[in-house]
Protein backbone atom coordinates (compact mmCIF):
# COMPACT_ATOMS: atom_id res chain seq x y z
CA UNK A 1 0.00 0.00 0.00
CA UNK A 2 1.44 3.28 -0.89
CA UNK A 3 1.01 6.89 0.59
CA UNK A 4 -0.03 9.42 -1.80
CA UNK A 5 3.14 11.21 -1.87
CA UNK A 6 5.12 7.90 -2.46
CA UNK A 7 2.54 7.30 -5.32
CA UNK A 8 3.33 10.77 -6.67
CA UNK A 9 6.59 10.13 -6.42
CA UNK A 10 6.78 7.08 -8.44
CA UNK A 11 4.47 8.58 -11.40
CA UNK A 12 6.41 11.83 -11.38
CA UNK A 13 9.85 9.29 -11.56
CA UNK A 14 8.17 7.22 -14.40
CA UNK A 15 7.01 10.51 -16.42
CA UNK A 16 10.46 11.93 -16.37
CA UNK A 17 12.02 9.20 -17.01
CA UNK A 18 10.47 8.51 -20.41
CA UNK A 19 10.43 12.01 -21.73
CA UNK A 20 14.52 12.46 -20.72
CA UNK A 21 15.83 8.42 -20.72
CA UNK A 22 17.52 9.50 -16.92
CA UNK A 23 15.53 9.99 -13.30
CA UNK A 24 15.04 13.37 -12.28
CA UNK A 25 17.55 15.26 -9.79
CA UNK A 26 16.74 14.54 -5.68
CA UNK A 27 15.59 18.94 -6.24
CA UNK A 28 13.55 18.15 -8.95
CA UNK A 29 11.74 15.97 -7.27
CA UNK A 30 11.59 17.74 -4.10
CA UNK A 31 10.25 20.86 -6.25
CA UNK A 32 7.55 18.08 -7.99
CA UNK A 33 6.13 16.89 -5.16
CA UNK A 34 6.14 20.75 -2.73
CA UNK A 35 8.53 19.23 -0.35
CA UNK A 36 10.77 21.64 2.00
CA UNK A 37 13.71 19.36 2.34
CA UNK A 38 15.53 16.59 0.15
CA UNK A 39 15.22 14.39 3.23
CA UNK A 40 11.69 13.74 2.38
CA UNK A 41 12.29 12.35 -0.72
CA UNK A 42 14.93 10.25 0.41
CA UNK A 43 12.69 8.43 2.57
CA UNK A 44 9.86 8.40 -0.34
CA UNK A 45 12.30 6.61 -2.45
CA UNK A 46 13.85 4.02 0.29
CA UNK A 47 9.91 2.83 0.88
CA UNK A 48 9.23 2.78 -2.51
CA UNK A 49 12.60 0.53 -2.92
CA UNK A 50 11.48 -1.85 0.01
CA UNK A 51 7.97 -2.50 -1.52
CA UNK A 52 9.58 -2.95 -4.85
CA UNK A 53 8.20 -0.61 -7.27
CA UNK A 54 11.52 0.96 -8.10
CA UNK A 55 15.31 0.16 -7.61
CA UNK A 56 18.27 2.53 -7.60
CA UNK A 57 21.85 2.15 -8.98
CA UNK A 58 24.21 3.25 -6.32
CA UNK A 59 27.20 3.27 -8.58
CA UNK A 60 25.43 5.80 -11.05
CA UNK A 61 23.95 9.12 -10.54
CA UNK A 62 20.26 10.22 -11.58
CA UNK A 63 19.52 6.34 -12.04
CA UNK A 64 16.21 5.27 -10.83
CA UNK A 65 14.71 2.26 -12.44
CA UNK A 66 10.60 1.99 -12.06
CA UNK A 67 9.97 -1.35 -11.32
CA UNK A 68 5.94 -1.76 -11.47
CA UNK A 69 3.19 1.23 -11.01
CA UNK A 70 -0.16 0.60 -8.92
CA UNK A 71 -2.95 1.33 -10.99
CA UNK A 72 -4.63 4.04 -9.04
CA UNK A 73 -3.68 5.99 -6.38
CA UNK A 74 -3.46 2.92 -2.81
CA UNK A 75 -4.47 5.13 -0.38
CA UNK A 76 -8.24 7.31 -1.25
CA UNK A 77 -9.00 10.24 0.36
CA UNK A 78 -11.79 8.79 2.67
CA UNK A 79 -10.86 5.59 3.79
CA UNK A 80 -13.80 3.15 2.63
CA UNK A 81 -11.79 0.53 5.03
CA UNK A 82 -13.49 -1.80 7.55
CA UNK A 83 -13.38 0.33 11.02
CA UNK A 84 -11.90 -1.45 13.93
CA UNK A 85 -12.57 1.20 16.99
CA UNK A 86 -9.88 -0.80 19.23
CA UNK A 87 -11.95 -3.72 19.60
CA UNK A 88 -10.97 -7.62 18.97
CA UNK A 89 -13.25 -7.71 15.53
CA UNK A 90 -13.14 -5.35 12.75
CA UNK A 91 -16.60 -4.27 12.00
CA UNK A 92 -18.31 -2.08 9.08
CA UNK A 93 -18.95 1.34 9.55
CA UNK A 94 -22.49 2.34 10.18
CA UNK A 95 -24.52 4.05 7.58
CA UNK A 96 -24.83 7.07 10.06
CA UNK A 97 -20.80 7.03 10.05
CA UNK A 98 -21.03 6.55 5.86
CA UNK A 99 -23.07 9.50 5.35
CA UNK A 100 -21.75 11.93 8.13
CA UNK A 101 -19.02 14.72 6.37
CA UNK A 102 -15.43 13.33 6.94
CA UNK A 103 -12.49 15.09 8.42
CA UNK A 104 -8.76 15.92 7.54
CA UNK A 105 -5.94 14.13 9.48
CA UNK A 106 -2.59 14.27 8.61
CA UNK A 107 -0.96 10.49 8.24
CA UNK A 108 2.90 10.58 8.76
CA UNK A 109 3.73 7.16 7.09
CA UNK A 110 4.95 4.18 8.56
CA UNK A 111 5.52 4.29 12.07
CA UNK A 112 8.87 1.63 11.80
CA UNK A 113 10.15 4.81 10.16
CA UNK A 114 12.19 5.19 13.18
CA UNK A 115 12.10 8.85 13.82
CA UNK A 116 10.01 11.50 15.98
CA UNK A 117 6.82 12.09 14.83
CA UNK A 118 7.41 15.94 14.50
CA UNK A 119 10.11 15.06 12.12
CA UNK A 120 8.16 13.30 9.27
CA UNK A 121 6.58 16.54 8.49
CA UNK A 122 7.74 16.30 4.69
CA UNK A 123 5.94 13.08 3.96
CA UNK A 124 3.21 14.22 5.43
CA UNK A 125 -0.73 13.79 3.16
CA UNK A 126 -3.89 13.90 4.61
CA UNK A 127 -6.56 10.92 5.38
CA UNK A 128 -10.45 11.44 5.42
CA UNK A 129 -12.18 10.13 8.65
CA UNK A 130 -15.64 10.21 10.63
CA UNK A 131 -15.59 13.27 13.02
CA UNK A 132 -17.30 10.29 15.47
CA UNK A 133 -14.60 8.16 15.24
CA UNK A 134 -12.02 10.70 16.65
CA UNK A 135 -13.94 12.65 20.20
CA UNK A 136 -12.37 15.52 21.09
CA UNK A 137 -8.66 16.46 20.69
CA UNK A 138 -5.53 16.37 17.91
CA UNK A 139 -5.33 13.23 15.82
CA UNK A 140 -3.06 11.91 13.52
CA UNK A 141 -2.50 9.01 11.61
CA UNK A 142 0.46 5.81 10.74
CA UNK A 143 0.76 3.30 8.89
CA UNK A 144 1.93 -0.18 10.95
CA UNK A 145 5.00 -1.50 9.82
CA UNK A 146 5.52 -5.38 11.16
CA UNK A 147 3.65 -7.50 12.88
CA UNK A 148 4.86 -6.94 16.95
CA UNK A 149 1.02 -6.28 17.75
CA UNK A 150 -1.13 -8.84 16.18
CA UNK A 151 -2.20 -10.24 19.20
CA UNK A 152 -4.32 -7.05 19.59
CA UNK A 153 -5.17 -7.55 15.98
CA UNK A 154 -3.11 -5.04 14.83
CA UNK A 155 -1.12 -5.94 11.56
CA UNK A 156 1.00 -4.95 8.99
CA UNK A 157 -0.58 -2.08 6.49
CA UNK A 158 -3.15 -1.36 8.74
CA UNK A 159 -3.86 2.70 9.36
CA UNK A 160 -3.50 3.32 13.22
CA UNK A 161 -5.55 6.90 14.30
CA UNK A 162 -3.92 8.01 17.13
CA UNK A 163 -5.20 10.70 19.64
CA UNK A 164 -2.27 13.13 20.20
CA UNK A 165 -1.00 13.69 23.94
CA UNK A 166 1.71 13.27 26.22
CA UNK A 167 0.24 10.59 28.87
CA UNK A 168 -1.13 7.16 28.92
CA UNK A 169 -2.92 4.96 31.43
CA UNK A 170 -1.54 1.46 31.71
CA UNK A 171 -2.62 -0.98 29.11
CA UNK A 172 -3.35 1.32 26.76
CA UNK A 173 -1.23 1.17 23.12
CA UNK A 174 0.60 4.46 22.60
CA UNK A 175 3.11 5.83 20.20
CA UNK A 176 6.37 5.92 22.17
CA UNK A 177 9.31 7.87 21.36
CA UNK A 178 12.43 6.23 23.05
CA UNK A 179 15.16 8.31 23.36
CA UNK A 180 14.18 10.58 21.13
CA UNK A 181 15.03 8.95 18.36
CA UNK A 182 13.04 5.72 17.45
CA UNK A 183 9.39 5.36 17.46
CA UNK A 184 7.02 2.66 18.08
CA UNK A 185 3.41 1.53 19.18
CA UNK A 186 3.36 -0.82 22.12
CA UNK A 187 1.49 -1.66 25.06
CA UNK A 188 2.46 0.83 27.50
CA UNK A 189 3.05 -0.85 31.57
CA UNK A 190 4.37 1.67 34.33
CA UNK A 191 6.44 0.16 36.99
CA UNK A 192 7.56 2.62 39.20
CA UNK A 193 10.08 4.80 37.94
CA UNK A 194 10.11 2.35 34.78
CA UNK A 195 7.81 1.98 31.53
CA UNK A 196 7.52 -1.37 29.85
CA UNK A 197 6.67 -1.19 26.07
CA UNK A 198 4.94 -4.64 25.51
CA UNK A 199 4.95 -6.55 21.99
CA UNK A 200 1.71 -8.75 21.22
CA UNK A 201 3.61 -11.26 19.73
CA UNK A 202 5.70 -13.62 21.14
CA UNK A 203 8.45 -13.09 19.19
CA UNK A 204 9.35 -9.96 20.63
CA UNK A 205 10.71 -9.36 23.89
CA UNK A 206 9.52 -6.65 26.08
CA UNK A 207 11.05 -3.66 26.50
CA UNK A 208 11.65 -1.97 30.00
CA UNK A 209 13.40 1.38 29.99
CA UNK A 210 13.94 4.33 32.73
CA UNK A 211 10.63 6.59 32.69
CA UNK A 212 13.25 9.80 30.91
CA UNK A 213 14.12 7.99 28.24
CA UNK A 214 10.66 7.44 26.65
CA UNK A 215 8.09 10.63 25.33
CA UNK A 216 4.27 9.56 25.15
CA UNK A 217 3.44 10.81 21.72
CA UNK A 218 0.01 9.90 21.20
CA UNK A 219 -2.61 6.85 22.00
CA UNK A 220 -4.49 4.57 19.79
CA UNK A 221 -7.96 5.12 19.24
CA UNK A 222 -8.70 3.26 15.79
CA UNK A 223 -7.67 1.55 13.25
CA UNK A 224 -8.80 1.16 9.43
CA UNK A 225 -7.78 -2.15 7.33
CA UNK A 226 -8.38 -2.18 3.69
CA UNK A 227 -8.90 -5.49 1.14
Amino acid sequence: MLTKKQHQLLIYIKEYVQKNGYSPSFEEMKSALGLQSKSGIHRLISALEERGFLTRHHNRARALDVLKVPPTTSLPHTLPAKINKFSSSFSEPSQEAVEEKHVSIPLYGRIAAGIPIEALQDEVTQIQVPPSLLGAGDHYALTISGDSMVGEGIVDGDIAIIRRGDRAENGQIVVALIDEQEVTLKKLKHRGKEITLEAANSAYENKIFSAERIRIQGRLIALFRQY
